[in-house]
């Protein structure tokens, strides 16, 4: 039979102490951003460096996913360019997200909108709905 060892209270308040720090420096680290939810169509100005270069690069399409998680909390955004489709996963506490404009909302009853991706054309839209903010 294996004893259990007691951890010492000393090393216990150092620990939620630690933790402490690091939720104040999450805190801190995060950014505003409009209210937003999957489903509706947004830009995202992103700030992007080509060589010594830096300008701003405007993302335009519909929310398919939000994943939330403190200081690694993401929002993927999908458009379809050239018949082509693209998603990309922007970071929601990103210093390089200049402004996020949403130009429509979309009413859904879904969490994740990967469906999306086999739809084309006019089967791919969003019931469009007005929703109080």
């Amino acid at each position: 039979m294996l004893a259990l060892r007691s951890h010492s209270g000393r090393e216990e308040r150092d620990m939620s102490q630690q933790v402490q720090q690091i939720q104040a420096i999450e805190r801190q680290q995060q950014r505003e951003l409009p209210h937003f939810r999957v489903g509706d169509a947004v830009k995202v100005h992103y700030r992007i460096r080509e060589g010594s270069k830096e300008r701003v690069q405007i993302f335009e399409g519909v929310v398919i996913r939000r994943r939330n998680g403190g200081a690694g909390a993401t929002f993927t955004v999908r458009k379809v360019s050239y018949n082509v489709g693209v998603e990309r996963i922007f970071p929601s506490n990103s210093p390089r997200i200049e402004k996020l404009e949403i130009t429509n909302t979309g009413h859904v009853r879904q969490a994740r909108l990967y469906y999306l991706r086999e739809l084309r054309g006019k089967k791919a839209r969003l019931r469009s709905t007005k929703r109080k903010r």
